[in-house]
């Protein structure tokens, strides 16, 4: 057993830091948290203490409210505190606005709790940070190497080249509320989409919290109140959720859009019903996380959340220290990936 198990292990309520009395992530209510992002899998109600970046502080505060916690403390990115006999900074993740890695220091060790990232470019988040330690904790969510995400670029591109080719339908296009929402909105008005884009009620909320924090967004306006006939030939964002259900039936002819890594699997985009699967994700693939383990050089690496043998198994065979964690509660919500 690794003597870093000695000072930061997995336990039922999640990864424990003994040097610092903190839970990074816990899946249950704990006396003090650390957590990476605002994703509901990673920041859960009913804690004591938690600490996160501003940004995830505002998110748990506007799903949770006095739930998000008994006392919120703010870090920023870049900023190191000490906390106990450890010392803690919260650096990039680029998953979500205010996503970060925990990097802890103790003994001479560093060990980077990475929670969900990607690698490349997000208009709405700052780039991931390539971290060197003594252990790296990585995330398997798309941990096979069947998912490889095409640029975004081209999954936007034949969203509005679909709405060309009908213009007279409501494109309706699933994506989660908090990160693929707002992301996806940029890209969109970065490959030159000026219009309205319509927007369900479960989106308002987060969107306005992003242009709080200086992403704009465009033009968008709630669905709620609209016709049928005023959605013909619109663009509208809902959860995937809502494709299903009676609520879409206010669409005009839709062509139904699901962005997600998970597009990749044909089955799941027809479980779905995407007519229009587009390979979106704010999780990295396989060739990303296999670059981030080689890039952040650990000796050890900790897997967790995923496809997590496939991920042990590559990173034994570059000669790596390399577990899973199996930690409980903590599986993808597949709408988020």
């Amino acid at each position: 057993m690794s003597r870093r198990r000695s000072w930061l292990e997995p336990r039922p309520a999640g990864l424990y830091c003994h040097a610092g009395d903190f839970y990074i992530d816990p899946v249950r209510p704990v006396d003090r948290a650390v957590v990476t992002h605002g994703h509901a899998d990673h920041a859960r109600p009913g804690n004591g203490a938690v600490l996160a970046t501003p940004e995830t502080l505002a998110i748990a505060e506007a799903r949770y409210g006095e739930r998000a916690g008994r006392s919120l403390q703010p870090l920023r990115l870049g900023e190191t505190l000490t906390i106990g006999d450890a010392r803690l900074r919260l650096a990039p993740a680029g998953h979500v606005l205010g996503s970060a890695q925990a990097v802890i220091e103790h003994g001479g060790e560093r060990i980077v709790v990475s929670g969900d990232y990607k690698r490349r470019r997000d208009p709405t988040c700052e780039a991931f940070e390539v971290v060197p330690c003594d252990v790296f904790v990585t995330e398997a969510t798309f941990g096979l190497p069947v998912f490889r995400h095409p640029p975004d670029a081209e999954e936007i591109a034949k969203l509005l080249a679909s709405m060309q080719r009908f213009p007279e339908r409501t494109h309706l296009l699933g994506v989660y509320a908090l990160g693929k929402c707002q992301r996806v909105i940029r890209l969109i008005r970065e490959a030159g989409f000026d219009q309205t884009i319509y927007l369900h009620g479960a989106l308002q909320n987060l969107c306005k919290l992003y242009e709080r924090f200086g992403v704009e967004l465009g033009p968008t306006a709630p669905v709620a109140g609209l016709p049928r006939s005023a959605l013909r030939g619109r663009l509208v964002l809902c959860p995937p959720s809502a494709i299903a259900d009676r609520w879409s039936r206010r669409m005009a002819d839709p062509v139904t859009a699901v962005a997600s890594g998970w597009m990749r699997v044909r089955a799941r985009a027809r479980q779905r019903g995407a007519e229009l699967p587009l390979i979106i994700s704010d999780h990295a693939d396989w060739d990303e996380l296999t670059r981030t383990i080689e890039e952040v050089d650990a000796p050890e690496i900790w897997v967790t959340h995923g496809r997590e043998d496939a991920l042990v198994h590559y990173a034994r065979s570059i000669g790596r220290d390399a577990r899973a964690l199996h930690l409980v509660g903590r599986e993808e919500d597949e709408e988020a990936a």
